[in-house]
């Protein structure tokens, strides 16, 4: 199809049709069988063209300028039309370039449905665009962009302006949408006037955004609201440049008000509430030449009904508070930034100042209220500090870390409240639950209450996530080395209830011997899951973690590992399990990584479960789950038959030795006692249980001697003068229930038994019941066993023989 375009002289008008940028020239512009790749039409030319491909919107671009001179001719008033008319369909982009004095400047008026303002680099829905340019003398100052349906109905400028109107190719848009109103002095860069109706929300921006406001200008914002509705102003982003002289304001005027206009710094919090019509001002100021830095704002006003509840106040009273913030913001802050069209909910300390996002602070009393339709959209979050420096006054005392009264009062839900506790170097935090206890939160046993307290142990190097925790469970206590935050969160509406029952309590304790230690009280008709730390990722390396677990009087507990290896491998060092009860005499079950974890086993006393980690050799880290069962504890029919005949055989003996003294009584002649060294001395015993005598077997070889085991008396005689071996096993004998065991060098474990794998030794007879274990040892229990035996005879001849004596002296 071929095209026809005349331009009228008069019209001075300008048609330049060029390749689109960064698209290969794939199609040209035929005119009189001359090829072209672009096309000017000037005013006053007469041009018929055609296109060498059928889809010329692919690859060309209109651009129609009309040059309107308001200085020195007529100033077309009214509305500008589109014109040439009958232009190809390419997209297309109008400019309108009007001259006109400083002193008269021009205002645009828009027909409906107005305009929107956008950021740069943001489109239109329509692909249908205006852009407004300033231009005061030769600076340009860019206003906006610009698309339909918005709340901007007028511009007024200083000085010309540069209007441009961009179409895409297959827009049906037959009318500019806008005209020329008025020439009047408005003695400001710009005015923009934007028209509210209902409930609405509009984003506006200062010319030039984001680059900068000019230096020492002022532009004004008038927004037109009807009178039974309120308008709230909010800076979301706003930077100031660097002044020399004046300083950088914004202004309101607002009908009815004692001090028009007020002044704010861009940094406070704007007006709020505003009944009806206002105007909003923006100053900037002169700039320093080597560093002037930007002006920008990016703001928004939104428009609602009076609230209901407008007037109900709410107190908060945080005057006895201390080191505590309380924040009240919308649903989702701070990483989720609210839509401009969603409903707003604004928190206000007064008729006039409010904002989605309120922060209160203790020592005050406040006076809030709320301008929102659906108070659920809104959340509290609170943060409290409580630290010690002096252990000898602040370990008296016991902190209470619950909820105020005056934070649950307030018809909001409470998203979060955050007690920070910190302690210097070698002072530590426990915390405890003493009626309600707690629960921890894991796979097999899930907190299904109305709030949970996550707990986060931290120092600078390091962070370990103690876990979550719920009340009513079996944790009595836990004791942290470090700094902590504990955060109460709540889910559903129930802890309005249950926060009358809140018993979390906190103090400051001298340096514990673990990063962390659990006391363990459980029900003895409960079934207690109990995990490590920094789960599911894994204990941090070289940490050592301990649970103390009480245990009934007359209950025995069953514990057992919900794995059987801990599934690691040891760059450095060596990761152990270490069980032991707190009884006197208790042996200690050691299981080192590369073992397996022991079986379900009896525990009759109160115990330790201790886990200490190595620098694993890759990303696994360690991770333990163990449970503890109860049951009333059984007599043992075994135990009954035993003492019967333990009985019985006391009774044999009282009578053999009472005939014998008889007969003692019958015979004359003392007794002579002759040393026969071919009668067994043993007292007999049930035979047939061991193959080998006790001399025989090597059931008494230690696996290891080491010179510190031999010669240990004469290191405790040296009062400390020879310091001993470092990798010298030491049985735990700290003070019962103070303190866990600690884990031994692998070669001086006791060979108690760790998996299923290791076999059941024998069971001991009467007379070879010894057990060795490095703790308590005498020099003696070194000597030879056959001069033991020897010895032992001698001491049963001589024995005889003064009971021997003594029966005579009876008599």
């Amino acid at each position: 199809a071929s095209f026809t375009i005349s331009l009228r002289t008069v019209d001075n008008i300008t048609v330049m049709i060029k390749l689109r940028p960064g698209v290969s020239p794939r199609c040209q512009i035929r005119v009189k069988n001359v090829i072209r790749s672009e096309l000017k039409i000037k005013p006053g030319d007469n041009v018929t063209f055609t296109f060498t491909c059928s889809t010329p919107e692919k690859y060309f671009i209109m651009e129609i300028q009309k040059n309107i001179d308001c200085v020195s001719g007529l100033c077309p008033f009214g509305d500008v039309h589109l014109y040439p008319p009958g232009l190809p369909r390419l997209n297309r982009t109008f400019i309108w370039d009007v001259k006109a004095s400083t002193k008269a400047g021009l205002e645009l008026k828009f027909s409906t449905p107005w305009l929107r303002q956008i950021e740069p680099g943001e489109t239109c829905p329509d692909f249908v665009s205006y852009t407004i340019n300033s231009c005061i003398d030769t600076a340009t100052v860019n206003i906006g962009t610009f698309c339909r349906n918005g709340s901007v109905s007028r511009v007024k400028l200083l000085g010309g302006v540069v209007m441009s109107l961009h179409l895409p190719w297959d827009s049906s848009l037959s009318t500019s949408g806008f005209s020329i109103a008025n020439r009047a002095s408005i003695k400001r860069l710009c005015i923009i006037e934007s028209i509210l109706k209902g409930e609405s929300s509009i984003t506006l921006m200062s010319p030039n955004y984001p680059l900068g406001f000019p230096e020492d200008e002022l532009m004004t914002w008038q927004f037109v609201v009807p009178s039974n509705m309120r308008a709230s102003v909010f800076f979301h982003n706003y930077s100031l440049s660097n002044c020399e002289r004046k300083e950088e304001r914004v202004e309101y005027y607002i009908p009815g008000s004692l001090s028009n206009p007020e002044v704010f710094k861009l940094s406070d919090s704007q007006p709020a509430n505003i009944a009806g019509s206002f105007n909003l001002s923006l100053q900037g100021c002169d700039q320093d030449a080597q560093n002037p830095g930007i002006l920008r704002l990016l703001f928004q006003v939104v428009v609602q009904h009076p609230q209901v509840d407008e007037n109900v106040t709410h107190l908060v009273d945080l005057s006895k508070e201390w080191n505590m913030t309380v924040t009240i913001h919308f649903e989702g802050w701070p990483s989720r930034i609210p839509l401009m069209s969603e409903p707003i909910c604004l928190i206000c300390k007064d008729p006039r100042t409010c904002d989605r996002v309120l922060t209160l602070v203790s020592g005050a009393i406040y006076k809030i209220s709320f301008l929102c339709k659906d108070l659920s959209h809104l959340r509290i979050t609170a943060e409290k500090g409580i630290s010690c420096v002096d252990l000898r006054w602040c370990q008296r005392k016991i902190y209470s870390l619950s909820v105020p009264k005056t934070i649950t009062q307030l018809p909001i839900r409470l998203h979060k409240f955050i007690w920070k506790l910190l302690a210097p170097d070698l002072i530590n935090i426990e915390i405890t639950s003493p009626s309600l206890k707690l629960q921890q939160h894991v796979p097999e046993q899930r907190c299904n209450t109305s709030y949970s307290y996550s707990i986060v142990s931290a120092t600078p190097e390091t962070e370990l996530n103690v876990g979550v925790f719920c009340p009513g469970g079996s944790i009595e206590k836990i004791q942290l080395r470090n700094n902590i935050t504990i955060s109460l969160k709540t889910f559903g509406k129930g802890f309005l209830n249950e926060s009358n029952h809140q018993d979390l309590k906190m103090s400051f304790v001298p340096h514990i011997k673990d990063e962390c230690t659990f006391t363990v009280s459980p029900n003895p008709k409960a079934k207690v899951y109990l995990q490590t730390p920094n789960w599911p990722y894994g204990l941090p390396p070289y940490v050592s973690i301990s649970w103390y677990v009480f245990v009934p009087s007359k209950q025995v507990a069953r514990l057992g590992f919900s794995k059987n290896r801990m599934g690691i491998v040891c760059e450095t060092g060596r990761a152990y399990v270490n069980i032991k009860e707190e009884t006197l005499g208790a042996e200690e079950t050691v299981c080192r990584e590369d073992e397996q974890l022991p079986e379900p086993r009896n525990m009759y006393h109160d115990f330790w479960v201790n886990v200490s980690n190595c620098k694993p050799v890759d990303k696994t880290q360690l991770t333990l789950q163990f449970w503890v069962t109860f049951a009333d504890k059984q007599i043992d029919l075994g135990v009954i038959l035993a003492v019967v005949a333990g009985a019985g055989v006391l009774a044999v003996i009282g009578l053999t030795v009472f005939c014998v003294k008889k007969k003692k009584k019958k015979s004359q002649n003392p007794m002579v006692g002759v040393y026969n060294a071919n009668v067994n001395t043993q007292v007999p015993g049930r035979q047939g249980l061991f193959t080998k005598g006790r001399k025989n077997n090597e059931s008494h070889v230690y696996a290891v001697i080491d010179d510190a085991m031999v010669y240990g008396h004469l290191l405790k005689e040296s009062n400390g003068s020879v310091a001993p071996e470092v990798d010298v096993y030491r049985p735990f004998d700290g003070p019962i229930g103070s303190l866990p065991p600690s884990p031994p060098p692998f070669s001086f474990r006791k060979d108690i038994k760790c998996s299923s794998n290791t076999e059941e030794p024998p069971p001991l007879t009467d007379i070879d019941h010894d057990t060795y274990t490095f703790a308590h040892q005498k020099s003696e229990q070194l000597e030879d066993n056959g001069d033991k035996n020897e010895k032992n005879n001698e001491d049963t001849s001589m024995s005889l023989l003064e009971n021997k004596e003594q029966d005579d002296l009876v008599e």
